[in-house]
């Protein structure tokens, strides 16, 4: 109901620029600009945490950005959904061109879950919504994908917010689980992990390790032979991270 009233909201009131507060525009074309980025990057947290995948992520975590990340997850500015989104399907694009095939099954974008006391106090799930809007501009740009958002908290974690890189670690180690099929729903194409934000990439990482949890031992490889199973090396893409992890010495 709150998500149903905040779009209602954005229908009739005024609204501003999320990301530099500019009046009668959502997204002003310099924040746009800003959250579209130099273009999507490999990037690398620091300490780099066993497990993650290769992630590309569109821009640094700084200035409009965060404000952008924050009025769509926090302030329930819905309509930047859209921006999100683009900025979400340009790093998915860079991830699945390590593949460097359209052809081998579609598209699969698996977010990793929010709580279900997060969604409840937002009244809505920022990372599956930006994600479905990445898979339909993706849809336009030639990719067939669909979101499968088949991982879910199997407990309760705390709020990660004040915790360092360990900390998080500890907190969200084997915090996630595959749902009941939802191993059959990934088997038919390629996955990236999405999620918005990386800080430390434990998240990523515990996603990853759920996965890789109920990954049968052999299956086909995407060279059409019997050999590595798809799920031994996933990849992953997010809007953005840390400015530290862009540091092009590292990639």
């Amino acid at each position: 109901m709150r998500g149903w009233w905040r779009e209602i909201a954005g229908l009739v009131l005024p609204v501003a620029c999320g990301g530099c507060g500019r009046p009668r525009t959502e997204l002003c074309p310099s924040c746009r600009a800003e959250l579209e980025g130099p273009g999507p990057r490999r990037v690398r947290p620091r300490p780099e945490p066993a497990g993650l995948p290769a992630v590309h992520a569109a821009a640094p975590y700084a200035d409009a950005v965060r404000s952008v990340l924050l009025a769509h997850k926090e302030r329930g500015a819905l309509p930047l959904a859209g921006p999100l989104g683009s900025a979400l399907a340009g790093a998915v694009e860079a991830a699945a061109g390590r593949w460097d095939d359209r052809g081998r099954g579609p598209l699969l974008l698996v977010p990793v879950p929010s709580s279900r006391r997060s969604v409840r106090a937002r009244g809505h799930d920022p990372t599956r919504r930006i994600a479905l809007a990445a898979a339909g501009r993706l849809r336009r740009r030639g990719w067939a994908a669909r979101v499968v958002p088949v991982l879910r908290q199997r407990r309760s974690v705390a709020d990660q917010a004040e915790l360092d890189a360990r900390g998080r670690f500890a907190n969200l180690a084997g915090a996630l689980e595959v749902v009941a099929g939802g191993e059959r729903l990934v088997e038919s194409g390629r996955v990236v992990l999405v999620d918005d934000l990386m800080t430390t990439g434990a998240s990523l990482a515990e996603a990853a390790r759920a996965l890789r949890a109920v990954d049968p031992p052999f299956i086909p490889a995407w060279n059409g032979e019997v050999g590595e199973s798809r799920f031994l090396r996933p990849v992953a893409a997010v809007i953005a991270c840390s400015p530290s992890s862009f540091d092009l010495k590292r990639n």
